[in-house]
């Protein structure tokens, strides 16, 4: 299923899960070692350097160092990564601008599948 999303010009602030989202769920703790799904490296890739990336794992902090290796050597960029984050739901609040502009997305992604994700600015 291929879900649309239209986004201004102005720089944005992208928040990512990493296990299942981005990377196949828990391969960290498998001999394999982590995935990146399809199609994931090359969406981010593709957003502009102006926005900021915000990775989030409910992984433990005790794994940052091969995480971290990981995601340099698959040239995966992000601005912050949040380790030890609660395993429930991820909620994101924000106010809308009195233009009408909307100001908060939420995509839901099927686990261990890159969904592919259209985004067109106006």
């Amino acid at each position: 299923m291929e879900k649309e999303i239209v986004l201004s010009t102005l720089p944005h602030t992208w928040i990512f899960d990493i296990d299942g989202t981005l990377v196949k769920h828990n391969g960290y703790l498998t001999d394999e070692g982590d995935t990146l799904l399809e199609g994931a490296a090359e969406f981010l890739a593709g957003i502009p350097e102006k926005d900021m990336i915000i990775l989030l794992t409910a992984r433990p902090s005790s794994v940052r160092d091969i995480t971290e290796k990981f995601l340099a050597e698959k040239n995966i960029r992000y601005d912050h990564i949040i380790f030890d984050a609660p395993v429930g739901e991820r909620i994101v609040i924000n106010d809308n601008k009195p233009s009408g502009l909307v100001m908060a997305y939420a995509v839901e992604r099927i686990r261990d599948k890159w969904e592919k994700l259209t985004l067109i600015e106006k």
